[in-house]
C-alpha cells in the first residue's frame, strides 16, 4: 500500500464512469450506422451487447474503474486504450471465426472503434480539467492538515500540491520536533504542534487530518485517535515504511471482529476467477501454437543425449504445498533431493542442446502444461527447488511469502534482470524482492504487462545457462 492510493475515486464517481462509457459505446455505433446509412438491426445490437459485457469483464479485471491512482492521469488513458482495442479486437476476431464478417459494415465498425475511443479519452481528460479549474478558483475544497514532518507525510504534501484536482487545501504541517530538526526543504510548512493540530480539528478548522507517524508512535497515535472521537473530522492513518511494504490494507472480519490483512494473497475471490480464466485462455492458445514445436525439441533431446525428455522437479507451489514442475530435460543428470547445485556457467552437466535450451528459455515451455492443470500461473514467482526454498527461507526475510501466489513460467523479477543463477545472497534477496512487490501490486494488467515484457527481454539474460 502506498501513499496514492489513499485517493481514490469514491463509489458514485465509479458508477457514473462505467454508465458514462456504456452510453458513449451505444451512441457512437448509432451515429455510425446512422451516418454510413445502415440499419441498426439486431445483429448489430447483440454486438453491442457483447462488446459492453466483454468491456465490463476485462475493464474490472485490469481495474480500469476501481484505483484510479494520484499521478497515474497518463498511464489510466493508456489502459483505457488497451483495454478498448483489445475488447474491439476480440469482437472482429469472433466476427472473423464465425464468418459473419459480411453481416456488418466494415466502415461502420472502425467507425465505431475511433470515434468511441476518441469520446472516451476525451470525456476522461475534460473531467479532469474541469475538477482542477473548479479547485484553482476555491470551489469545494477542503482544508487538511498532516501530522507528522516525516518521510511519508512529505510525500502526502507533494501529491496534494501536484495534483490541484484533488481539492485538497493543506495548511501544513503539525510535528512536536523544533525546526531545527526538521528538513531544509519543509520546515517552513510547519505550523505548529501536534496539539495545536488536534485543537484544530476540534474547533472545525480542518475537514482532514492524515496522521504521518510511525507505527511505533502507537500510543501518541492513539489518543489523536480518542481525543478527536467526538468530533466530525475525517481522520485518516498514512502508513510508515514497515506496514506499507508488507500489508495489503485488506479489511476483513471473523464473527463481529474486524481484521486487518497482514500477509495475505491479493488473489482472491473474483480476482482468483480473473487471473485463472486468463491462464487457462493464455496457456491452451499458447500450448496449440507451439505443439509442433514442442514435437521437434522432444525429439531433438532423443537424439542428444539418453534419458527422458522431461524432466519433473520438485518444487513448492501456492501456499508452500507441493507440486511437479515439467521442464524439457537439459542435463545429463536429473538432481531432484535433499541438495541440488544450482546450474552455473559452462557447466558439464548441461547437454549441448541443453545449453541452448536454458539460454532461450525453451526448456520452460512445457510448464505451460502445470498453468493449463493449475499447479502454476503464466505470470507470478519463479519456483525454486526444495532444497533451495528450505535454504534460502532461513536467510532471506519474507521468503516464503513468495509462494502467497501460484508460481509463474515468467515474473516480475525475471523481466527485470533477476533470472538464472542466484550465486550470491544479495541475488537470492533482490529476487525476492521484485516477487514481493509484485504480490502487493498484482493486477491482471500488470500480468498482462509482464508477458509483453517477457516477449522483448525475458526469455534471455546474461545470468540464463
Amino acid at each position: 500500500m502506498d501513499t496514492s492510493s489513499l485517493f481514490k475515486i469514491d463509489s458514485s464517481t465509479h458508477f457514473l464512469y462505467r454508465i458514462i462509457d456504456v452510453f458513449i459505446l451505444a451512441t457512437t455505433l448509432f451515429i455510425a450506422s446512422y451516418l454510413y446509412g445502415v440499419t441498426f438491426s439486431r445483429d448489430y445490437l447483440l454486438v453491442l451487447l457483447s462488446l459492453v459485457l466483454l468491456y465490463a469483464y476485462i475493464g474490472e479485471s485490469v481495474a480500469l474503474y476501481r484505483s484510479w491512482r494520484v499521478g497515474r492521469f497518463s498511464r489510466m488513458l493508456m489502459l483505457l486504450i488497451l483495454v478498448h482495442s483489445a475488447c474491439f479486437l476480440l469482437i472482429f476476431s469472433l466476427l472473423f471465426v464465425l464468418k459473419e464478417g459480411a453481416t456488418f459494415s466494415r466502415v461502420v465498425l472502425l467507425g465505431w472503434y475511433s470515434s468511441s475511443l476518441l469520446a472516451l479519452v476525451s470525456w476522461r481528460i475534460s473531467a479532469k480539467h474541469i475538477k482542477a479549474w473548479r479547485r484553482r478558483r476555491g470551489l469545494s475544497m477542503q482544508t487538511v492538515a498532516i501530522v507528522g514532518m516525516t518521510k511519508s507525510g512529505m510525500q502526502l504534501h507533494q501529491q496534494m500540491q501536484d495534483h490541484i484536482e484533488l481539492g485538497f487545501e493543506c495548511i501544513g504541517f503539525f510535528d512536536d520536533r523544533t525546526a531545527e530538526r526538521l528538513g531544509q526543504g519543509y520546515k517552513h510548512l510547519l505550523k505548529g504542534s501536534i496539539e495545536q493540530a488536534v485543537e484544530m480539528a476540534q474547533q472545525g478548522k480542518v475537514s482532514k487530518l492524515y496522521i504521518c507517524l510511525p507505527m511505533l508512535a502507537e500510543r501518541r497515535i492513539a489518543d489523536i485517535i480518542q481525543r478527536l472521537g467526538d468530533t466530525t473530522v475525517d481522520v485518516l492513518l498514512v502508513p510508515d515504511f514497515l506496514l506499507k511494504n508488507l500489508m495489503h490494507a485488506r479489511i476483513g472480519s471473523v464473527g463481529e471482529m474486524d481484521t486487518l490483512s497482514v500477509f495475505e494473497s491479493p488473489v482472491y475471490g473474483i480476482k482468483d476467477f480473473y487471473k485463472r480464466t486468463f491462464d487457462i485462455l493464455f496457456s491452451t492458445s499458447v500450448l496449440l501454437l507451439i505443439s509442433p514445436l514442442l514435437a521437434l525439441i522432444a525429439l531433438a533431446i532423443k537424439v542428444d543425449s539418453t534419458g527422458p525428455v522431461f524432466f519433473r522437479q520438485n518444487r513448492y507451489g501456492l501456499d508452500g504445498k507441493a507440486i511437479k514442475v515439467l521442464k524439457f530435460r537439459s542435463m545429463r543428470v536429473q538432481e531432484n533431493g535433499a541438495k541440488v547445485v544450482q546450474a552455473t556457467k559452462n557447466d558439464p552437466r548441461i547437454t549441448r542442446l541443453g545449453a541452448f535450451l536454458r539460454r532461450t528459455s525453451l526448456d520452460e515451455l512445457p510448464q505451460f502444461i502445470n498453468v493449463l492443470i493449475g499447479d502454476m500461473s503464466v505470470v507470478g514467482p519463479r519456483p525454486h527447488a526444495v532444497a533451495h526454498n528450505e535454504e534460502y527461507r532461513k536467510q532471506v526475510a519474507y521468503y516464503m511469502l513468495r509462494h502467497k501466489v501460484r508460481p509463474g513460467i515468467t515474473g516480475w523479477a525475471q523481466v527485470n534482470g533477476w533470472r538464472g543463477e542466484t550465486d550470491t545472497l544479495e541475488k537470492m534477496e533482490m529476487r525476492v524482492k521484485y516477487d514481493l512487490e509484485y504480490i502487493r501490486h498484482w493486477s491482471l494488467w500488470f500480468d498482462i504487462r509482464i508477458v509483453f515484457m517477457t516477449l522483448f527481454k525475458g526469455f534471455t539474460g546474461k545470468n540464463a545457462y
